[in-house]
């Protein structure tokens, strides 16, 4: 162990790490939901370049999905075995970062220019969406893995959620702002010249933040920081047992998966439909999203702050689901039986009336409440695999990460799905409800429905979930106590041999 890296490990085995490279560190997600983000405009892309149906692209958005769940496996086998000179985990950060940026790049630049014909256009574009999504889980699978040696303090971990959360927060604020201007300076979402402004900033973006995220774990992705201290031979066979007793990672799946269709649900088609149909005018969403935004965070990091780190991260969980319940309730009410076209004044912009403060301030404990369920599933997920290091001597953080990723992505996979059926049997088979779409009492209901009543679905989920979760605050302290005695009988037996 270095001078520098004895600073942050503990005699009783808990390791510590500098809380800006936790900070640095939280920028891989942001890194990889920055393409995120980009894809969910994947569906005007096809109806208004490939040529496919509103259904079609939809189901695509699904099979995408489930192919990318598919792949995690896989990869998190490989992340398990690797541990070479660069580590167990920067390699695929910056793999799957140069695999993101290219075939992205191809997706939007290449295929409208292939000859008009919507069969050879579809399948170039899912041949190489394929290979875009397992750059994807290359990166993304690194969020979860690195966890268990970013540090084991019960203190520490929630934090990376609340650097998490508001990296994402403001992600999904700008970028809805930008989209929207984008939409307002090309006419709509069907642009050729939109997507290329896109992808280029989601590119540039991404890629400054997988740099600080590599920089940031660079100490810490090392042998003596995880597991138990030495490099294990895990098999494809121990696997089964992995999946079949450890009740903890079951349990996290179940609630974040629910939550993930959930939120997958909200797409992009679902806010014009809500601001720019329904209350009359969509620029005014990113001012809405601008008034939400920082309360929100401030909100969702003094739950993480003092709720996570004092009571621990399962009631965290709790706390967030039960508030987010409440609020999503109230927000669905305001929104069926108020009048959302008084958020809009005579000149086009926001309106401060009744419905307009009441939506705001309910946002921002719904968004609040939800951030903080939401966002500390990724820590949950390395006390999962410490659990499987106390349970069985395993250290499996691939497995763990790409296994929550696997069930969590073939789930939430049905999100376009579900959006997408729900506009086609209300008229929208053909094309996507765009800005200059009347408004129907349909549209209104499908809307409301996808945007808070599928969240609370979602939410009561993560209650059934935890009330079988096993790792309590107790339960982890018990849990890193054996941790430190199984790596100092390693480090015995390696200076005796």
């Amino acid at each position: 162990m270095t001078k520098a890296n004895s600073k942050y490990y503990g005699e009783n085995g808990i390791h510590r790490v500098p809380l800006w490279r936790i900070a640095g560190f939280a920028a891989n997600n942001l890194a990889t939901n920055m393409y995120l983000f980009l894809m969910g405009y994947v569906a005007y892309y096809l109806t208004g370049f490939v040529g496919v149906a509103v259904v079609t692209a939809s189901s695509f958005s699904m099979a995408m999905r489930v192919w990318d769940g598919v792949t995690d496996p896989f990869i998190g086998y490989f992340v398990d075995k690797t541990n070479g000179k660069f580590g167990k985990n920067r390699p695929f950060m910056i793999i799957g970062q140069i695999i993101l940026c290219a075939m992205s790049f191809i997706l939007f630049h290449v295929t409208h220019r292939l000859p008009e014909n919507t069969t050879i256009r579809f399948g170039f574009f899912i041949v190489i969406s394929a290979i875009y999504y397992i750059g994807y889980t290359f990166q993304c699978v690194v969020t979860k893995s690195a966890q268990t040696c970013l540090t084991n303090d019960p203190k520490q971990r929630p934090l990376f959620s609340i650097f998490d959360g508001v990296y994402n927060s403001l992600l999904w604020t700008l970028m809805a702002v930008v989209a929207a201007k984008l939409s307002t300076k090309y006419g709509s979402f069907y642009s050729i010249d939109l997507f290329h402004d896109l992808w280029l900033i989601t590119a540039i973006g991404s890629a400054i933040a997988t740099v600080i995220a590599v920089i940031s774990i660079a100490p810490k992705d090392r042998t003596e920081f995880f597991g138990t201290g030495k490099a294990e031979r895990i098999r494809a066979k121990d696997y089964w047992d992995i999946l079949k007793h450890n009740r903890a990672i079951q349990m996290l799946v179940v609630a974040a998966s629910t939550d993930k269709l959930a939120g997958n649900a909200r797409t992009t088609t679902v806010q014009i439909v809500m601001f720019g149909i329904v209350a009359g005018n969509f620029a005014i969403s990113g001012t809405v999203m601008g008034y939400i935004t920082i309360p929100a965070m401030i909100l969702m990091m003094f739950g993480i702050g003092t709720l996570a780190t004092r009571l621990g991260q399962r009631k965290g969980m709790l706390i967030g689901s039960i508030g987010g319940i409440v609020m999503n309730v109230l927000l669905a009410l305001l929104w069926l039986f108020g009048d959302a076209t008084t958020m809009v004044n005579a000149k086009g912009g926001l309106a401060f009336g009744v419905f307009t403060i009441l939506h705001i301030v309910l946002s921002i404990a719904a968004t609040g409440f939800t951030g903080l369920s939401g966002n500390i599933v990724i820590p949950m997920t390395a006390d999962c695999a410490d659990y499987e290091v106390y349970r069985s001597g395993r250290y499996v953080p691939g497995l763990m990460g790409t296994l929550f990723s696997f069930v969590d992505k073939l789930i939430s996979s049905l999100a376009p799905l579900i959006a997408g059926l729900l506009f086609a049997m209300i008229g929208f088979k053909d094309t996507l409800p765009d800005v200059n779409t009347p408004y129907t009492p349909s549209l209104h209901y499908v809307g409301v429905f996808l945007c808070y009543g599928i969240v609370i679905l979602g939410l009561i989920c993560n209650l059934i979930a935890m009330k079988y979760y096993p790792l309590t605050k107790e339960k982890m302290e018990e849990i890193q106590t054996e941790i430190a005695r199984i790596k100092a009988q390693n480090l015995q037996n390696t200076e005796t041999a």
